[in-house]
């Protein structure tokens, strides 16, 4: 196992101070944020792809300090209904700047549709009933994020890259059940970015889901977090407060 570092964690400093403060405190691989839902502080992305010089110096300050390049993360919803397209514009260029970069693996959610072909905004359907949750769901996977996920899938198998799919909250795979039935569609080219923190929350246990995602883990981020046991007794672990 290498202990690596998202490198958005340190946003707020140039791209080789923040290298330099990796690599003091032993970090050994990087994981960089492409655009998305990150502004992308550390990788001008349209540039990388346009100047082998650049992607060569880019390269270069890494492993100078004896570290690798360990993913690119091109987290967003690449599925909404109104923005989706753009966010897949990230998504493909982020898998032909892996490609460039010889890095195997590119770090994303699965995308959340909206709940039908005229909604402006995502829909996350959490429950099986009422029965429209059913609609909804057929929808979802059956006519947007499956047609996607299998011409990604070829994409990425095309380029020499796998896909690290994170499963969080108000995305359409969020759990192992989810992130199994994408990749029993598409292909072991697709599996998991196991945070433990997000089915921490909604209370699955880290362990038990990298037992049943075994074989299928391209990435880990280690996070955690922790419930407030009087408004969980309260409340449950579903809020927008």
């Amino acid at each position: 196992m290498k202990i690596g570092l998202v490198t958005d964690s340190l946003s707020a400093e140039p791209f080789e101070d923040m290298l330099d403060q990796a690599a003091s405190v032993g970090v050994e691989q990087v994981e960089f944020a492409t655009g998305g839902w990150s502004e992308s502080p550390h990788i001008d992305i349209d540039s990388l792809l346009a100047d082998a010089n650049a992607r060569d110096r880019f390269l270069g300050a890494v492993t100078e300090r004896g570290m690798t390049i360990s993913a690119l993360n091109a987290n967003g919803n690449q599925l909404h209904p109104v923005i989706g397209k753009q966010v897949d514009q990230v998504v493909r260029k982020t898998v032909e700047l892996a490609s460039l970069l010889k890095v195997s693996t590119v770090v994303l959610m699965s995308g959340l549709p909206g709940g039908g072909p005229q909604d402006l905004n995502p829909n996350w359907v959490t429950t099986s009933w009422p029965p429209e949750t059913q609609t909804i769901l057929n929808y979802q996977w059956n006519e947007v994020a499956l047609p996607y996920w299998r011409d990604l899938a070829a994409l990425g198998r095309s380029k020499g890259v796998q896909f690290a799919v994170e499963m969080h909250g108000t995305q359409l795979v969020y759990n192992a059940e989810t992130l199994l039935r994408l990749r029993e569609a598409v292909g072991d080219v697709v599996g998991a970015n196991l945070d433990p923190s997000h089915p921490m929350w909604m209370g699955a246990d880290p362990r038990m889901v990298a037992r049943a995602l075994s074989g299928a883990i391209h990435n880990v981020h280690a996070k955690d977090s922790r419930f407030q046991p009087h408004i969980v007794a309260v409340n449950g672990v579903l809020g927008t407060q």
